[in-house]
């Protein structure tokens, strides 16, 4: 149950000082009184804010309807109350995969105005095209630890022993969770310095937390024991977590999306209000050319913007952004005056079970979706979810794509992305 959320003037005389402790940084926020549940807390807390900057009572940070409880235990720390952000809904949307055939509807949450109604056009294209066709693989969760050795043949030492115990090494990862599964380490050697990058499948999971325990628990007492080869660090930036890199690129990371629809000529020029040339056109010279004189990673017009939508609204880890928005958007023109469009995420890291997805709203958004976890079919809800991303974020690519082509860019935000204030301004 939620918890009721109290406000500064409802403090009691000693919460009310120890909320002037910590204004005065005499107590961390870390240590409120003792006895206090999450909403107590959170109430003290917001009042030192309000003591030490003169915000005013932060009302609106407090009214939430989330469980205070286990979003300050396992999410959030120094836990004040919730930001609030606009949720609204995209479809619905046909998807054709492995895991889902039919329409569903997409909760996302965002500020920018026209953001829903831009994707929500490009749902109606495909839904009238038949569904896009999507097909995720599941590369797997990657921690690569990073070590120190006296030189090539102390490293040529430390690699033959992974080789030559990569059964130990796997069953004594496989020992901190029945759910992670070893698929993989790929060494990589830079001089005294050697990097390790474990691939495991973490079933429903995202698995960050489940992968870095099993790579802690393989350094301390298998790799730094038996070879001598001294950890460094417990990530080497190898693996590459929350950084755009083309390692990832290469290789994958998380969930590999493919999506792809083919529009009639018709839902070209009724629907999205252009035509398959202009969309080749502008894929080619925007999304190809255009990143490729910029170095960009990000070969497509707006992957960043659909996922930061769905992943505030679903629960996902916010900053696996920035790997999910590599890829590639494609748009070919066909003799017809149909066009095929398709994306490629070869990083998109997504969770259906853990951290935040737990969370009452983003519980709901997945719960809207058919994200399910089953403990019989591990994985099968996260690949749903994946591609649910993978058609939403192709719906998004059509439409902005589309704008560009009919120049309505500027008149879509006009219209819908600026405040009363703004336009009379």
């Amino acid at each position: 149950m939620a918890d009721r959320p109290v406000s500064g003037s409802e403090l009691a005389p000693e919460l009310e000082a120890a909320a002037a402790e910590i204004a005065g940084s005499e107590r961390g926020f870390h240590r409120p009184p003792p006895g206090l549940d999450a909403a107590g807390q959170a109430a003290v807390r917001r009042r030192a804010l309000d003591l030490a900057t003169g915000s005013g009572p932060l009302t609106a940070i407090g009214s939430y309807a989330l469980d205070g409880e286990r979003a300050s235990t396992q999410n959030c720390e120094n836990f004040i109350g919730a930001a609030q952000v606009p949720m609204g809904v995209a479809g619905p949307v046909h998807v054709r995969g492995s895991e889902i055939d039919g329409t569903v509807c997409v909760p996302m949450a965002t500020t920018e105005g026209a953001l829903l109604a831009s994707v929500n056009r490009g749902c109606r294209a495909i839904t009238a095209a038949g569904g896009a066709t999507v097909f995720v693989e599941d590369v797997g969760m990657t921690r690569a630890p990073v070590f120190r050795t006296t030189g090539i043949e102390d490293t040529r030492r430390l690699i033959e022993w992974l080789e030559a115990n990569e059964e130990r090494i796997r069953a004594k990862a496989q020992e901190t969770s029945r759910y992670l599964k070893l698929l993989e380490i790929r060494p990589s050697v830079v001089g005294s310095t050697v990097f390790l990058r474990f691939r495991f499948a973490t079933g429903d999971a995202m698995g960050m937390n489940m992968v870095t325990i099993a790579c802690d628990r393989l350094v301390s007492e298998l790799i730094e024991p038996e070879t001598g080869a001294q950890c460094v660090a417990l990530s080497g930036n190898y693996c590459v977590d929350k950084k755009p890199s083309a390692v990832n690129y290469q290789l994958g990371r998380g969930k590999r999306i493919h999506a792809e629809v083919v529009l009639d000529e018709t839902t070209v020029r009724k629907v999205l209000k252009s035509e398959a040339k202009a969309l080749q056109d502008v894929a080619y010279r925007k999304n190809l050319l255009g990143s490729v004189a910029a170095g960009a990673l990000a070969f497509n017009a707006q992957f960043a913007n659909v996922l930061a939508a769905v992943f505030v609204a679903c629960g996902q880890d916010l900053a696996h952004v920035v790997e999910g928005a590599m890829g590639v958007a494609s748009f070919e023109a066909r003799e017809d005056g149909s066009v095929y469009a398709s994306v490629y995420m070869p990083d998109c890291p997504l969770a259906a079970i853990g951290g935040g997805t737990g969370l009452d709203t983003q519980r709901e958004a997945l719960e809207v979706m058919g994200v399910r976890p089953n403990a019989e079919r591990p994985g099968a809800a996260v690949r749903r979810l994946a591609e649910i991303v993978g058609a939403v974020v192709l719906a998004g690519e059509l439409s902005l794509t589309a704008a560009f082509t009919s120049r309505d860019l500027a008149r879509a935000h006009e219209r819908l992305g600026r405040s009363s204030a703004a336009r009379a301004g």
